[in-house]
């Protein structure tokens, strides 16, 4: 071996090796520090676009359920609002059939009446309060659910309105229908059998709808799970290995150390020949 005071390749080698090592230590304390293997593309490019785009994906689905979640809450106030006049109708027939009673005296046939009037006014305000973040479904003007299914917003699934508005489509008869003889009312019982029968039609397009706004829901939730996890086995640390590491790298570190400052000494042996 040669002796140089010049260059110290010893030194030089154990300075490699233990910068090496104060590297490797820092890598792994950011590791534990952030959870993460790899925190940005200077860790893996790749692997770190690939979990930037799942990250992406992650948030719009995070949009979609925030979209069928107001879709949903719409839906579930037009159904308690529809139901609410379905009951309406039953309690209105129930009325009519006992009006259109050819022995029922004008007394009671007018008490009816008030009470089937009072009922029909009901309907209206029903309608108009079944309204969900400006949303009626009900009311008759056009309003639909169109909710995003996917993170891209190429794909949507609508709830279409359906108007259950007094002298509507569905419940024919108009606001000022009443029982005042018994003619009108074997003429309303007619209309309330129509009207029951279109509102049930409409709580089972309403409730399928429902049921096609939750199972996306559903399936938007487990896809979020998948696409977290999946984020996860790209990214995530594994702590205990990195902290076994860690504990390792210390050692490494203080050697190294202890090996750069015997190196250091080495040349001082040169003296040694002149004395």
């Amino acid at each position: 071996m040669a002796f140089s005071i010049n260059v110290n390749a010893s030194a030089l080698s154990a300075l490699r090796n233990l910068n090496a090592s104060t590297a490797e230590m820092q890598q792994t304390q950011t590791r534990i520090n952030t959870g993460l293997k790899i925190s940005s593309a200077k860790d893996n490019a790749a692997i770190f676009s690939i979990a930037q785009k799942l990250r992406g994906d992650l948030r719009g689905y995070n949009a979609v359920k925030q979209s069928l979640d107001r879709g949903i809450s719409t839906v579930d106030v037009s159904l308690a609002a529809a139901n609410s006049i379905s009951d309406m109708l039953i309690e209105m027939k129930e009325k009519a059939v006992a009006a259109a009673d050819q022995g029922l005296d004008d007394t009671s046939r007018k008490a009816l009446s008030e009470d089937f009037a009072s009922l029909r006014k009901q309907i209206g305000t029903i309608i108009n309060n079944a309204t969900f973040n400006g949303t009626n479904l009900l009311d008759g003007k056009g309003d639909n659910i169109v909710a995003i299914t996917n993170p891209d917003a190429t794909q949507t699934l609508t709830v279409s309105h359906a108007t259950l508005a007094l002298g509507g489509s569905n419940i024919t008869f108009s606001a000022g229908l009443n029982l005042d003889t018994q003619t009108i009312a074997s003429k309303a019982v007619t209309l309330l059998v129509t009207a029951m029968s279109n509102v049930s039609s409409v709580l089972t397009k309403l409730g399928a709808g429902a049921t096609s706004l939750e199972n996306n829901r559903t399936l938007a939730n487990k896809l979020s799970d998948v696409i977290e996890i999946g984020i996860g086995n790209l990214v995530d640390a594994d702590l205990a290995k990195e902290s076994a590491n860690l504990q390792a790298l210390q050692v490494k570190q203080q050697l190294g150390v202890q090996a750069l400052q015997i190196a250091n000494q080495s040349p001082q042996a040169i003296l040694s020949l002149f004395g």
